[in-house]
């Protein structure tokens, strides 16, 4: 009889508890930068020291550069394609990646800048001077994942409770009880209206309910924007007019769970249930090059608030986007000729692979 137990499945996401990669995202241009500005301030402070006048420290510090910034610019591009693979791998061979990598190429720009150099030296010679950069680089390798390993795990609370901050100003107890009216309205009128209604508010907060730090499709995200949209219509009527340009929108972009419903309810509370008149939201969504842009316009009220809001769902979203993709995503404002715009910007990453079944959104369901 055998009595051993059957493995625990892998946990693959963050959220599910897996441990935190090994190499970190080497394609994000903050990243990037976290590497570069430190090791070339490291760079000037060991020249510094080392060089026996401080006349010979620019001259030391540019020696110096050209062995290390080569190889950090082709650590990080190498890491940016190859990531995806490493980081499945077992614990072990991710760190002997990360170290190993930098290092044959360390050795390689080492013995190619010292021919350069000095064409005279020997072969022996160039490879003796150029083996003491790999354990110099495997050192400084480490120290560099350890400190970006650190600061993501630094992260987690504020992701925690950016998580909490965006469901709790999802979950509007207006929005809950005009939703549950406009419901109790249509159940004599429009039964089966009355019924779309309930479906659609289920949806809603079935991912309401979800971990919002989670990448969706694109195109999920405009669903449930959408499906939030059919219920207000139905509360306001002619009052909300909605236009969506998404001729370009690349439906395959991942972002954050929650990050476009929240800026399409700002529009419709503060642009629309104020005013008595009409007034449109326009959503257009749209891919340049490696980059999506979602724009969303709402008419401003005649007269200015009583009480201006706190920005909540605007300091969220901003948060959010800079926590998953750092000084690459991009909120902006703007409120020009009567009318409010949100323009987020994020870097296009697509889904490994596209699902065959999506969920399509049908407002006579």
């Amino acid at each position: 009889m055998n009595d051993a137990q059957p493995p625990a499945p892998r946990r693959r996401r963050l959220t599910d508890g897996a441990a935190l990669p090994v190499l970190p995202d080497c394609c994000n241009l903050g990243t990037v930068a976290r590497v570069l500005l430190p090791l070339n301030v490291a760079l000037v402070l060991v020249a510094l020291v080392a060089a026996p006048d401080i006349r010979s420290v620019p001259a030391a510090a540019m020696r110096a550069g050209a062995v290390a910034n080569p190889v950090a610019l082709l650590s990080l591009l190498a890491f940016c394609f190859a990531r995806r693979i490493v980081n499945g791998w077992p614990r072990p061979a991710q760190w002997a990646a990360a170290l190993a990598l930098p290092s044959m190429l360390a050795f390689a720009v080492a013995v190619f800048v010292g021919w350069v150099q000095d064409g005279n030296r020997s072969l022996p010679d160039l490879l003796l001077g150029a083996f003491y950069t790999v354990p110099l680089t495997a050192a400084i390798t480490w120290l560099i994942a350890e400190f970006l390993r650190l600061r993501l795990v630094s992260l987690q609370p504020s992701q925690a409770e950016g998580r909490l901050q965006a469901l709790q100003a999802r979950i509007r107890p207006h929005f809950l009880f005009n939703s549950l009216n406009t419901v109790i309205g249509l159940m004599r009128s429009d039964p089966r209206q009355a019924e779309r209604t309930l479906e659609n508010l289920a949806d809603l907060f079935r991912v309401f309910m979800k971990d919002s730090r989670e990448l969706v499709p694109l195109d999920d995200e405009v669903l449930l924007c959408k499906e939030y949209l059919t219920i207000e219509k139905l509360r306001l009527t002619d009052r909300l007019e909605v236009h969506w340009d998404l001729g370009a929108m690349p439906g395959d972009a991942l972002l954050p769970s929650l990050l476009l419903q929240p800026l399409v309810e700002n529009a419709v509370h503060h642009g629309i249930e104020p005013r008595t008149e009409p007034g449109e939201v326009r959503i257009r969504i749209s891919r340049n090059s490696d980059r999506v842009r979602v724009e969303i316009m709402n008419p401003l009220p005649d007269a200015p608030p009583v009480r201006s809001g706190n920005h909540m769902a605007l300091s969220n979203v901003r948060e959010r986007l800079a926590l998953t993709f750092d000084v690459e995503g991009q909120l902006e404002t703007q409120a020009e000729d009567g009318l409010f715009r949100v323009v987020v910007q994020f870097p296009y990453r697509k889904e490994r692979r596209r699902r065959d079944v999506r969920r399509t959104f049908d407002p006579d369901r």
